[in-house]
């Protein structure tokens, strides 16, 4: 089963993300990099040391704001060399990232809705209908923005895969291996099931950034990964 694991950097300081990585070796060759560390102030230089390592990085930074400041900032993160970055979906900002990138190495991400969200959350919000409804169109406007790839829970992967087809990355958080607790996450799956239904990365942080041995804890979701095994 093909698919590839993408460690989110959820922590505090670049020296604990350094000793990560380290113990994890060539086990995992993909890390997210969120606000936690680039508001922190070492994200960035994280980042790029890990691409000049030979390191695939996903800059998970949900860009949203006027047309102009997306795409300069698109194009900056572009630069670096890094292989994903997150814009949330919606259509100007997602053409904007889109325009800015032509040519790069970098996979623009539309943001559909949180994992941490369901459907009372997207009301609350303001939005007509439940999740999948929102998910749906912000897929269908991502397809027409031209980017490259989306980022949903598992939940959703498999109505997204039939909506945008076959070539679109899709990119699922809230995967959690067997025996794994939820936290704050709300839409999960097992990385088996989230890749069976149409998942092309997947993101885990807490289960193995948190775990007593991180180490084992991402040789279990890379063999979850490659036998589909489901959650209770």
């Amino acid at each position: 089963m093909a698919g590839t694991l993408i460690v989110a950097l959820d922590l505090d300081h670049r020296a604990d993300a350094e000793r990560l990585i380290e113990a994890l070796g060539d086990s995992v060759g993909f890390y997210k990099i969120g606000y936690q560390l680039v508001y922190g102030g070492e994200g960035l230089a994280l980042g790029k040391a890990l691409i000049a390592a030979g390191k695939q990085v996903f800059f998970d930074l949900k860009l949203l704001d006027i047309d102009n400041t997306v795409e300069k900032g698109a194009a900056a993160i572009a630069a670096t060399g890094a292989a994903m970055l997150t814009v949330h979906a919606y259509p100007k900002a997602l053409r904007a990232a889109a325009k800015a990138t032509v040519g790069s190495g970098l996979t623009i991400l539309g943001v559909t809705v949180l994992t941490s969200m369901d459907d009372r959350d997207v009301k609350d919000a303001g939005y007509a209908g439940d999740v999948a409804r929102l998910v749906a169109m912000r897929a269908q406007q991502a397809l027409s923005a031209g980017i490259g790839g989306l980022v949903c829970s598992p939940n959703e992967a498999g109505m997204v895969r039939g909506l945008v087809g076959p070539e679109m990355a899709i990119v699922t958080p809230g995967i959690r291996p067997e025996g794994a607790v939820y936290g704050d996450q709300k839409r999960v799956m097992s990385p088996g099931e989230a890749l069976q239904a149409g998942a092309t990365h997947l993101v885990v942080g807490r289960p193995i950034t948190a775990a007593a041995d991180p180490v084992e804890a991402a040789r279990l979701v890379l063999r979850q990964m490659q036998t589909g095994s489901r959650l209770a």
